[in-house]
């Protein structure tokens, strides 16, 4: 059973399109290490899938900025080919403006098993069930089911002087509401076009100079993007929008 792992940082998100990505990479290239998993450009895929009530309490809550929120998302690189692959159940929570995030790596069954009847894994260390026991009361406050997955294909950097400050860059956003976990291969419907880039900038302290400096010369600006939330706002538009209800939320958010 492998460690949790902690994340605790700031969040910036930039839409784009490839050009001015590509305009972007030759300096980032110049003072950051490509992730190992994108050797020569190559991207890799990732899915989320995200736990919320029927209602869609847990994401109309978030995309009204209240000062906190959680939500819940089991993570897979690649769609698991067995029950025995590892995944990740994650906490992400959101105080202000810092994201903590906290995950505990699992297999697929042992996973499923916990969500289903919360049924802990027969080895776990000390800090990987201190995660699942916090897991644990949030599905005792909240009957939460999965209610979508969205999957994309990102290319990741990391800082050579700083640790902390990570860039990425995902396309082919994709999203498939109530997914039958990772089983349906269907990844649904397109949340960006073709050429559209989204680049999240993850720091726990002060972006470098040589970057700001970048994103000015460049007009990049930062942009309110949630994927979930612009998945949920894309299914109300498109699968219920004449009703009366559906337009009074879609005023508000």
């Amino acid at each position: 059973m492998s460690a949790i792992t902690v994340f605790k940082r700031y969040e910036k998100k930039y839409l784009m399109d490839e050009a001015v990505m590509n305009r972007l990479l030759p300096v980032i290239m110049e003072h950051m290490e490509a992730d190992r998993f994108c050797a020569d450009g190559s991207t890799y895929s990732i899915c989320n899938l995200y736990f919320d009530t029927d209602g869609f309490d847990v994401i109309r809550e978030s995309l009204s900025k209240p000062f906190y929120k959680e939500k819940l998302r089991m993570r897979s690189y690649g769609l698991p080919q067995s029950p025995e692959d590892r995944v990740f159940l994650e906490m992400k929570k959101k105080i202000n403006r810092l994201v903590t995030k906290r995950r505990v790596s699992l297999t697929l069954k042992e996973a499923v098993d916990f969500m289903i009847s919360r049924e802990y894994p027969a080895e776990a260390s000390y800090m990987t069930l201190q995660v699942l026991k916090e897991i644990d009361y949030y599905l005792s406050c909240k009957k939460v089911s999965p209610s979508m997955r969205i999957e994309y294909d990102r290319l990741a950097f990391f800082d050579r002087e700083d640790s902390g400050f990570r860039v990425t860059f995902d396309k082919n956003l994709t999203f498939l509401k109530d997914p039958k976990g990772f089983d349906d291969k269907d990844r649904g419907r397109q949340l960006m076009p073709d050429d559209f880039r989204l680049m999240e900038v993850k720091v726990s302290e002060a972006m470098p100079l040589w970057f700001t400096e970048l994103l000015s010369k460049e007009e990049v600006y930062t942009s309110s993007f949630s994927k979930y939330g612009v998945a949920y706002k894309s299914y109300l538009k498109e699968e219920v929008l004449e009703d009366s209800e559906t337009i009074n939320i879609l005023s508000r958010i």
